[in-house]
């Protein structure tokens, strides 16, 4: 049994779909997340910029007993994964390699649609290694810059007008395209996924980005021999980079659970 943490970033609240994930799958396991809502969104920004901010969020959960990382951040994972992986002695996990896996299951028309965050879409890393598993797929994506600060505000319901005006806009291109498989490249994306798929229609199967990346770390925790199976459940710290009274209001939304003044602020600048 290894009693050691899971720790968790994103660049604000969405990887907190992640954790819910998480919760889900392992339980017994601890879990240390932090979301940099200081600095949300890292998708607008260049690489080394966000090079730099995910070096210093990777260092301050490494002030704790850790054994693995968890970058539930498409926009990370697509432009800072290698880095992160070669200077941390631990595994360290995106969600491109897993979410693109999911979709080749799934599709069946080898048509497949991503949405992402202007950085993660203009990496390319999710069409590399879909064609990677997939030489004949089609990738139809697209960058969608307004979801994530939609979602961390907390307006993500369909029939909500804004909501459903920006799904228009962004996945009209996708839909038209006829995929039958929609990878969603940011773990924000989730809150959106009954508006999406309700543009979309049924027929389409949406793909999780963190979803598909617990996946991959319950086994990789497994074959390592590397769980904790508490019986008690695993005790889960929340930490941000802005308010942790602000975070943990809207933070109960993502997880499904209330957790109101358990959250700490902390100066992410200084890691």
């Amino acid at each position: 049994m290894d009693g050691r943490a899971i720790g968790v970033f994103d660049s604000g609240m969405g990887g907190l779909t992640t954790v819910r994930e998480l919760i889900r799958r392992l339980p017994g396991e601890d879990i240390v997340y932090f979301g940099d809502t200081g600095r949300v969104p890292y998708g607008g920004r260049g690489a080394e910029t966000i090079i730099k901010y995910a070096r210093q969020d990777v260092a301050f959960l490494r002030t704790f007993d850790l054994k693995a990382i968890v970058i539930a951040c498409g926009t990370v994972s697509t432009t800072a994964l290698d880095v992160l992986a070669r200077e941390n002695p631990l595994p360290v996990i995106g969600v491109v390699e897993p979410a693109a896996r999911a979709a080749v299951q799934a599709t069946k028309t080898g048509r497949v649609g991503l949405v992402g965050t202007k950085a993660t879409i203009a990496s390319g890393a999710y069409e590399r290694t879909l064609r990677q598993m997939l030489p004949t797929v089609q990738v139809t994506a697209r960058a969608c810059p307004l979801f994530v600060p939609l979602v961390e505000n907390g307006r993500y319901r369909p029939g909500d007008a804004l909501v459903d005006l920006l799904v228009e806009e962004y996945i009209a291109p996708i839909k038209a395209a006829g995929v039958d498989t929609l990878v969603l490249g940011c773990t924000h994306y989730p809150l959106l996924a009954e508006a999406i798929g309700a543009y979309l229609g049924p027929d389409v199967t949406l793909i999780s980005s963190g979803a598909a990346c617990v996946d991959t770390v319950a086994r990789l925790l497994e074959e390592g021999d590397m769980t904790c199976g508490k019986a008690d459940g695993g005790v889960h710290r929340y930490f941000a980079s802005d308010s942790a009274a602000d975070f943990g209001a809207l933070a109960s939304i993502f997880l499904g659970q209330d957790i109101q003044g358990q959250a700490q602020q902390i100066a992410i600048e200084e890691y």
